[in-house]
């Protein structure tokens, strides 16, 4: 009976060794400069995106009005990426994508949706405290796999349906106290369109993930670092130029004379939060293209999930959002969402991988 009962017991830990031997010879292949660029990826994603949005709130919080402004700002550092793009084709083996009149309409339609979305966040951010905002832009995770659902046909297991209802839920606490966290000048219909602008945008965000997907299967047939960060630099440029457009009809340019004169602070810190929220907004999507590349879509996935309540808690100390018992439900409640999501995602692609 012992001599039996030792055979599992010494198979299950054959397996421990093997698996830990396979984990330390993939850590050994990999270079001291890719741990190193791992690291800042995950720290622009972690560290940059928040500051972007707390960035997008303060400038809502001390006198700024325009919407397409801050849409504008989220495009308007996309030179960053062609700067870290061109040199590849210098100094690398790459070589540019083919740009064929499918792939540039494809450019074209997902810069006008960017630019479509980054206008329905400002305005939800515009309405909303950063932390709910925030909250609120988390339901994307549930966009994105429908969305790559029915258009990607990825697949969908219990974890992900699971994950989806648990943050569509978590949204629904929001809505039901969303009298506990409504600024004082913000009216009831105010709030309740920042709101829907969340929402819709987070359903855009979606969209544009899985037709993302789609440019690269169906156009590209590749994805490599240069090839994502083209895609990249192609899409924020259009999302420029519509973008631009808007905000030279709606005379917004020259309101910004007079916007940064009122502004708290001065015109000084009025140039200071949109400078810094172009650069932090553009080095979070280079951080999130690198970490897609470097490591995984399941790292992506974390640290998107790890971004929200970041997000939430700094804009509660440092902007000194309200913070009720219902939004930490709600906050708690999205991570598991988040949790379950990352955890089905793993599960399927281990399923699919070679043995």
């Amino acid at each position: 009976m012992e001599e039996g009962s030792s055979k599992p017991s010494n198979s299950l830990w054959d397996k421990i060794h093997d698996l830990k031997h396979i984990a330390m010879e993939k850590y050994k292949r990999k270079t001291i400069s890719h741990w190193i660029l791992l690291a800042l990826s995950i720290a622009a994603m972690l560290v940059a995106f928040p500051a972007s949005s707390l960035l997008t709130r303060v400038y809502y919080s001390n006198g700024g009005a325009s919407k397409w402004i801050i849409s504008w700002v989220a495009v308007a550092a996309w030179p960053l990426t062609a700067l870290i793009l061109f040199p590849s084709y210098f100094f690398g083996d790459s070589s540019p994508t083919p740009l064929t009149f499918k792939l540039l309409l494809s450019y074209i339609v997902l810069g006008f949706l960017s630019a479509a979305d980054n206008l329905m966040y400002a305005y939800a951010y515009a309405y909303l405290p950063a932390s709910t905002a925030a909250l609120l832009a988390s339901s994307s995770l549930v966009f994105s796999a429908l969305c790559g659902y029915f258009l990607v046909h990825n697949k969908l297991n219990a974890s992900m349906v699971n994950a989806i209802v648990i943050i569509t839920a978590a949204m629904a606490i929001i809505a039901l106290d969303s009298d506990s966290d409504r600024y004082d000048y913000v009216t009831d219909h105010q709030y309740i369109m920042g709101f829907i602008w969340d929402i819709l945008g987070s359903a855009l965000h979606g969209l544009i993930f899985a037709l993302s997907e789609l440019v690269f299967i169906k156009l590209m047939g590749r994805r490599s670092f240069h090839v994502v960060l083209e895609q990249q630099v192609m899409v924020s440029f259009f999302g420029f130029v519509f973008t631009t457009i808007g905000v030279i009809l709606n005379n917004d340019f020259e309101g910004m004379a007079s916007e940064a004169r009122s502004f708290k602070g001065g015109r000084s810190s009025y140039i200071l939060v949109l400078v810094w929220s172009a650069i932090t907004f553009q080095l979070g999507v280079l951080g999130g293209t690198a970490v897609l590349y470097l490591a995984s879509t399941v790292m992506a996935g974390v640290l998107n999930a790890i971004r929200v309540p970041i997000t939430a808690v700094a804009a509660v100390i440092l902007l000194h959002d309200p913070m009720s018992g219902f939004k930490i439900l709600s906050l708690l409640i999205t991570f598991w969402g988040f949790t379950s999501y990352i955890y089905g995602n793993s599960s399927a692609s281990s399923e699919h991988s070679p043995s």
